[in-house]
């Protein structure tokens, strides 16, 4: 095989897809495949926009880490490589670097929250959250506007069906935090 050949067959890498010229869609990096998504709705953005808000907050005032926004890839595998953007993800202290990179964060977070579009497939969801949870995150949530549920999935594989009356918890990844469920979809 020519090294030609060899270049073409190349998958993208995390740095790959950082120096790609922006097209105005979203894009993530799935085991070196491009994949670009639509801009999210609008009760999306705001369930998303709701919990980062609560999240931040709680994680601000007790000094547990971070919080970032959508948007925020993180490079999660490599070897074909891998970048995710989460609706929203935490880090603690112990896994947050000093300072976040301008580029994408090379920490895996302790939490992730990813909120479900209405073209959003099972299948994808389901692929997704198994990525997460391979990389090394404690806690992810699946938030479903549409049955308004949240879904918790944890590393070893137990998930957990909440509904609008349940509280929605931390746990020991973000101690303290409490959300009733029925508020994201308020």
């Amino acid at each position: 095989m020519s090294v030609a050949s060899l270049e073409r067959t190349k998958l993208p890498t995390a740095e790959d897809l950082w120096l790609m010229p922006s097209n105005g869609s979203r894009r993530e990096l799935v085991r070196g495949v491009v994949r670009e998504m639509p801009p999210a709705g609008g009760e999306h953005g705001e369930i998303a926009g709701d919990l980062l808000v609560a999240l931040g907050a709680h994680v601000k005032s007790h000094r547990l880490g971070r919080v970032v926004a959508a948007e925020t890839g993180f490079v999660i595998a490599h070897d074909p490589d891998t970048v995710r953007a989460p609706d929203c993800a935490f880090l603690s202290n112990a896994r947050a670097p000093d300072r976040l990179s301008k580029r994408y964060v090379e920490a895996t977070p302790d939490l992730v929250v990813e909120v479900v579009s209405p073209d959003d497939r099972a299948e994808e969801v389901s692929d997704k959250v198994d990525q997460w949870l391979r990389a090394g995150v404690s806690l992810v949530w699946v938030v479903h506007p549409r049955t308004r549920i949240v879904v918790t999935h944890r590393p070893d594989g137990q998930a957990r069906i909440l509904r609008e009356g349940d509280t929605l918890s931390g746990d020991e990844v973000v101690p303290g935090f409490e959300l009733t469920v029925g508020r994201l979809f308020e």
